[in-house]
């Protein structure tokens, strides 16, 4: 069968792959969809990041050339003789977190920060850039009968937010300012507009990003190239947020999250970064700020949990996918119109999803 394959920086590939075997706690699924992510921008411009070189992945076992694409959806065809919560036919999301099982973390439950934390489709393991893939039941969540197949390649981006909104704390009522309104910053604008958010403030320089900001509930936008946000922010809110976050993954938009909060404000860092930063740490304790990180989302036996709240809130409205998604290709035109053109600084693109089938 097709799949995409990560040979290196700048370097994804389009060849046969073996179609492998399922074995007792394993399910097939024929991939209905996969959206390209930021990681998997990331990984092409400047990897290998969580893809892994050289040594490979302690949990998957594999390193590169490795099969890429986890945000994905598709169909169960075939079930593993141990597996009892599936059958064929069923329309699933697939959770890719990987992880050890015996680590600190994951002895108290938080799979997703692994000492050993990976991702199917980024560290190993079948992805979502493919015909159809074998993967470890658990990994497999369904989607009910009120979701489309479709829309759940977008469970994956959603929960992402719908985790850093979480970790932020933040309350109903709260003023919100969100940098950066790429696919996970729709998300987080989406989910905290979902756990009652006031007011929310959006910095995007990309004009059909601000939009889609708009269509996903943002109040007031702003654009940083002309306006300085975080005045703007904080005359418009009389002080500050209550909770920022930094979802644009450059300096300017990480220390303008931190500046626009009020004292005693949160700032989430919800970006994957390719190189440090510089900030003044008196940003923070003069004002008693808190900064938080927050990475992916609740896996491993706690697959369903995150995701089934997103699948859940897609299904009665709350969340709505289609203002991510901008294009869907074929798995053969991955690289020209796909990543090459999200990574265009004059695209217009957000979520671009593959069919491989």
């Amino acid at each position: 069968m097709q799949a995409a394959t990560y040979h290196g920086r700048e370097d994804i590939r389009v060849e046969d792959v073996e179609d492998g075997t399922v074995a007792p706690e394993q399910v097939r699924i024929d991939v209905e969809v996969c959206g390209i992510c930021g990681s998997d921008l990331h990984e092409y411009a400047a990897g290998p990041i969580f893809v892994p070189e050289g040594d490979p992945h302690p949990v998957s076992g594999e390193t590169a050339p490795i099969r890429m694409g986890h945000e994905y959806s598709g169909t169960v065809t075939e079930v593993g003789s141990a597996v009892e919560d599936l059958d064929q036919g069923d329309a699933v999301a697939v959770n890719p977190v990987l992880y050890c099982g015996a680590c600190r973390q994951c002895r108290r439950g938080d799979y997703h920060i692994c000492d050993s934390v990976g991702f199917l489709g980024l560290s190993g393991g079948d992805g979502g850039f493919a015909e159809s893939a074998v993967i470890d039941a658990e990994h497999a969540v369904p989607l009910g009968d009120d979701v489309p197949v479709e829309h759940g390649a977008l469970v994956e981006p959603l929960a992402v937010g719908l985790h850093a909104v979480r970790r932020s704390g933040l309350q109903a009522g709260d003023a919100v300012a969100v940098f950066g309104s790429g696919p996970i910053g729709l998300a987080v604008i989406q989910c905290a507009r979902a756990a009652g958010a006031g007011t929310i403030y959006v910095s995007e320089p990309r004009d059909a990003r601000r939009e889609r900001a708009s269509d996903c509930g943002a109040d007031e936008l702003v654009d940083p190239s002309s306006t300085d946000a975080v005045e703007h922010i904080v005359v418009a809110t009389g002080g500050g947020v209550d909770v920022a976050f930094e979802v644009a993954g450059v300096e300017a938009s990480f220390n303008a999250a931190i500046e626009s909060t009020a004292p005693g404000g949160r700032t989430t860092i919800v970006s994957i970064w390719e190189e440090t930063v510089n900030t003044h740490p008196n940003d923070l304790v003069l004002a008693e700020r808190t900064l938080t990180g927050t990475l992916a989302y609740l896996g491993g036996p706690r697959a369903d949990e995150e995701y089934g709240m997103v699948i859940e809130m897609l299904g009665d409205g709350r969340l709505d996918p289609d203002p991510f998604i901008t294009g869907r290709i074929g798995l053969e035109e991955i690289v020209e119109d796909g990543f090459e053109q999200l990574l265009d600084p004059g695209s217009d693109h957000v979520k671009i999803l593959v069919k491989p089938n």
